[in-house]
């Protein structure tokens, strides 16, 4: 495979798991100005750092209302980073490799587009919002379940599958770090009511509120949930789990180029050495500083597989 077309599977698939999760980012704040009035604020300046995007919201608005969070961060052509501008990246991306997607892979992007570009064409109502979110989230399971489907074992399948799995790990390590490091006021707030609303905000986000009730009951613990989203292999966003998945398609893309890359050996890497715990030696070490030093290693072995497979030639 050229290594255009592995680099425009690659970014098929991030730009669409970076879609999902700024739509679940925008219902966890949605959720809180909703429930919380009081926090809401801060709560939307949060969820626009762990998006990347604070700076540039900053300089084109003067507070943080429900409202222009909303639009900038879905549909504001000033923000490149837009639910509808990383879409339609995705969706380039596709068409760039369209020879080598099934025809419902190519279906399902380019429908979840249209579908995205009706539903964006002004912006969206407050009532309409929770609507609006399900469906990009429906859409990109479309995408997925069609990926999973129809699609080849080969090269194709595992670059795709390796930038989702890339894309969803820094999410989560963001989600993580901006919360905890970022929103919560002081240490002196650590174990309190603020506290567990913080942590709530975080299971939310990434949609493992029910999950971390099933394995932990109702206890609010700092530790169990940086625990459950950084080292529990069983949940799908958890650091553990995407850093696995990581290492098993690199693994599949050596086999089946049948050369070592150093990609391989990163993921590998960052599998034995930054998810081998337990928890609290984490947190005894500062848990933003592993967060920070994850997201470092995990750009690093994004840029690594770019090199090794030569996406730019």
């Amino acid at each position: 495979m050229l290594g255009k077309t592995a680099g425009s599977l690659f970014w098929m698939a991030r730009y669409l798991e970076r879609s999902e999760n700024t739509a679940r980012l925008i219902d966890a704040g949605f959720h809180i100005a909703l429930t919380r009035s009081a926090t809401a604020p801060a709560e939307w300046k949060s969820v626009l750092e762990t998006a990347g995007v604070a700076n540039a919201y900053i300089a084109a608005n003067a507070d943080f209302t429900s409202a222009h969070v909303v639009d900038f961060l879905l549909r504001d052509p000033a923000n490149p980073s837009s639910i509808l501008s990383i879409v339609k990246q995705a969706r380039d991306n596709a068409r760039t490799a369209r020879t080598y997607l099934t025809r419902e892979v190519w279906e399902a992007v380019n429908t979840g587009w249209m579908t995205l570009v009706a539903l964006l064409k002004r912006p969206v109502r407050e009532d309409d919002l929770p609507d609006v979110l399900a469906t990009i989230r429906r859409q990109n399971g479309q995408v997925r379940g069609a990926l999973t489907g129809t699609m080849l074992r080969g090269d194709g399948f595992h670059f795709a599958q390796l930038g989702t799995f890339l894309e969803r790990a820094d999410n989560t390590a963001r989600i993580l770090d901006v919360k905890y490091y970022l929103l919560l006021p002081s240490v002196a707030h650590i174990g309190s009511s603020i506290d567990n609303v913080q942590w709530e905000t975080i299971l939310r986000s990434v949609s493992a509120h029910r999950a971390y009730r099933w394995l932990y009951g109702a206890e609010i613990s700092a530790l169990k949930i940086a625990e459950f989203l950084i080292l529990y292999a069983q949940m799908p966003r958890s650091l553990a789990f995407c850093c696995e998945r990581m290492a098993e398609h690199l693994g599949q893309i050596q086999h089946i180029y049948a050369e070592e890359t150093e990609a391989g050996r990163m993921a590998a890497a960052l599998c034995r050495e930054r998810l081998a715990g337990p928890i609290q030696s984490i947190f005894d070490g500062g848990l933003h500083e592993y967060l920070r030093g994850f997201l470092t290693a995990n750009a690093a072995l994004a840029r690594q597989v770019e090199r090794d497979y030569r996406f730019v030639e």
